[in-house]
């Protein structure tokens, strides 16, 4: 909760505690505890009042007429003094009159710490390594592709990137990067369009498009560090380029350029630079065969995607265009990555493409060909396999694994959930079955540890030995050519 809403809180319940302080004390408390009360809810009725507060409020109204109306019934200067200085008595219910009331008001009251502590506004850990991060959206058209999403035969496929790369430091008290979107307005779309995406109202999610990570948006190129490694990025199915921005900005502050992608018309919601908003239209056909066929395709088109964004990648490198990141971006050290079907995705383009090094699957179901075999490294990392778990998911990515001819990793992460390995944990209520038993600190942490650790040996010749390290985070599967 915020300081306001702490405020208010206190507040309302000390509007509680004033019905059974000693008489000398209620008055100066009740008017104290209401004067708190109104002047953190009308600060907050400027700056933006959370849901999380509505019971607050609720139980502090209830409760405000039985603290104050003792105190309105006096009609002198003198009726905010105790009943023993004034001469008149002070009508109280009894306390086995007022005990229900008091503990109903403090229940409700109660209920919205407990809400703000299971939707909170995001907080992200601050990145661990050398560089500040900076970002900045981009927004690339291929005119050889064209849009198989929409009958208009002259529409061209379009994706929107977010990059956050090594930055200098910037000025204390520089403005931080709005979290989901590059203005608040974005961020409220995207953030009610994937709670609509999962069947949640949007209300429950307000905190979210509140919240800032640790990029400065624009902050300059850092100056050292040579040139940086690619990392591409594939969200979920209905996921956004932003969802795994802890993750991105812990790679960006060890050296990394780490580019994520929108999918337009697959991702929930997807906003132009021209302001027009794409909202996703892929959805499940209900037929197991017919939904595999489905995302064999949507698969395909996102690792169209990834090879593209490489592609303008290496034209801004080079100079084709001017660019502070010109000349700094290292595209001969590429890895693929991606959660969910951006896994799968991920796995897709390194079969494609020759230009890849490495591929992360981020507990991806492999969709689509399996053949060629895979001849990148692979680290995937997965939940626990539970008897709800697809039966098809890990004979599967094990064949994937098993048939590549380089050596691959499965990492099994004790206690993760499908969303473990996004932002999800920072946001959502702290139930293992949704985010898994991490925490919202240890998610990210080890999500990022693990595969910073398989980067740093593929892409940077960093300790080879990942056998040894890996086994840090999970339960390790190694599968040598």
């Amino acid at each position: 909760m915020s300081p306001l809403e702490v405020l208010a809180l206190l507040g309302a319940v000390a509007l509680v505690v004033a019905r059974w302080l000693p008489p000398v004390a209620r008055p100066r408390v009740a008017i104290a505890a209401g004067a708190l009360l109104l002047l953190s809810v009308l600060v907050l009725g400027v700056t933006g009042l959370r849901w999380q507060l509505l019971p607050v409020l609720a139980g502090a109204a209830l409760v405000l007429p039985f603290a104050l109306l003792p105190l309105l019934r006096h009609r002198r200067l003198s009726r905010c003094l105790p009943a023993r200085l004034t001469g008149r008595p002070v009508w109280r219910a009894r306390w086995w009159l007022a005990l229900p009331g008091s503990l109903a008001c403090a229940g409700l009251i109660a209920t919205g710490p407990v809400a703000a502590w299971a939707f909170p506004v995001p907080v992200f850990p601050e990145p661990s390594g050398g560089f500040a991060v900076g970002t900045r959206v981009v927004q690339w058209t291929d005119p050889g592709r064209p849009e198989t999403f929409t009958a208009d035969p002259d529409d061209r496929r379009t994706v929107v990137v977010q990059l956050w790369y090594p930055a200098q430091q910037s000025p204390a008290g520089a403005q931080r990067a709005q979290y989901l979107g590059r203005t608040e307005q974005e961020a409220r779309t995207v953030s009610a369009a994937l709670a609509h995406a999962v069947g949640l109202p949007d209300f429950l999610v307000d905190g979210v498009p509140r919240a800032r990570s640790h990029a400065v948006f624009g902050a300059p190129v850092a100056g050292a560090g040579g040139r940086f490694p690619v990392v591409l990025f594939s969200p979920g199915s209905g996921g956004v380029r932003t969802q795994n921005t802890a993750w991105a900005e812990e790679l960006a502050s060890h050296g990394y350029l780490v580019a994520a992608l929108d999918h337009p018309y697959d991702s929930a919601a997807v906003v132009l630079t021209d302001g027009r908003t794409i909202t996703g239209e892929t959805s499940s056909s209900g037929d197991a065969d017919e939904d595999e066929k489905l995302a064999a395709g949507w698969t395909a088109v996102r690792a169209a995607d990834l090879g593209f964004v490489l592609t303008r990648l290496e034209a801004l490198d080079r100079g084709e265009g001017t660019d502070p990141l010109t000349g700094r971006l290292d595209t001969g050290r590429v890895a693929v990555t991606g959660h969910s079907m951006g896994g799968a995705a991920a796995l897709q383009a390194a079969r494609q493409d020759p230009r890849v090094d490495a591929v992360i699957d981020l507990d991806g179901f492999p969709h689509g060909p399996t053949s060629p075999a895979l001849g990148r490294p692979t680290l995937a990392l997965t939940q626990a396999v539970t008897p709800g778990t697809d039966p098809r998911y890990l004979p599967r990515l094990t064949e994937v694994l098993a048939s590549g001819t380089a050596t691959s990793y499965r990492l099994t992460v004790p206690g993760a959930a499908h969303l473990t390995f996004m932002d999800g944990p920072l946001y959502l209520p702290p139930v293992p079955s949704i985010v898994g038993s991490l925490g919202r600190t240890g998610s990210p942490r080890v999500v990022a540890g693990a595969t910073l650790a398989f980067l740093d040996s593929v892409l940077k010749a960093g300790p080879g030995d990942l056998a040894g390290v890996l086994p840090v985070y999970g339960e390790l599967s190694v599968y040598r050519h």
